[in-house]
């Protein structure tokens, strides 16, 4: 792999993993509420979803979702179901009186597991991810080079820059969680964080492959 594609590939990665979109949504909102220490749970999951889905688009899965696209919409309107259900959830988190930090602190126990499988199923629920790598990664790999370790170096620089900017939300949604002690800022942070999901929910039941 030339040294001038890969940076063209690092330039184009940067900015498609800054867009905000279900994945960053949810590492913020994890932050904010429950912690940046619990937001990496929700970030591993992302990341897992992430990573698997690009290596099916590299064993031809994205081809079989493009040849059979009743079964995409399958997944599309699945996918578009649970962005649906967790801006509900959302939208409806119940808010006490009491500060946020007592309620940090009670989230505090929560399983790390249920954030990473929460994490995992967002970023699962866009089936476009498998489309996205099976358009994007071979534009970057060159057909006279063995393609499994250019496909390698660019799934660990995607990997890479898809993290840094978790971590950029994850660090934005801590910032956010001296504003949440007072119970009517939790209320609009679930309503405007549930209605972006929602908001998600409805552009992806609107696509089509």
């Amino acid at each position: 792999m030339e040294p001038h594609t890969w940076w063209l590939f690092v330039g184009m990665t940067f900015v498609v993993s800054a867009t905000p979109g279900p994945n960053m949504l949810l590492v913020m909102r994890t932050s904010a509420r429950s912690g940046f220490r619990m937001a990496l749970g929700s970030m591993a999951g992302c990341m897992s979803s992430l990573l698997l889905m690009m290596s099916l688009s590299a064993a031809g899965l994205g081809a079989l979702l493009l040849a059979f696209p009743t079964v995409f919409d399958t997944l599309r309107l699945l996918g578009a179901a649970y962005l649906a259900y967790l801006g509900w959830s959302c939208w409806r988190a119940p808010v006490d009186d009491a500060p946020d930090r007592q309620v940090r602190s009670s989230r505090a126990g929560d399983s790390v597991w249920a954030l990473y499988r929460q994490g995992a199923l967002v970023a699962a629920s866009n089936p476009k991810a498998i489309l996205f790598a099976a358009a994007f990664f071979p534009q970057f790999i060159h057909p006279s080079q063995p393609e499994l370790p250019q496909f390698g170096i660019l799934l660990a620089t995607f990997s890479v820059i898809e993290v840094g900017w978790y971590l950029v939300y994850a660090l934005s949604g801590h910032s956010l969680s001296h504003y949440l002690q007072r119970p009517q800022v939790r209320r609009g942070f679930n309503r405007v964080t549930g209605g972006a999901f929602m908001g998600f929910a409805a552009l992806m039941a609107g696509l089509r492959s």
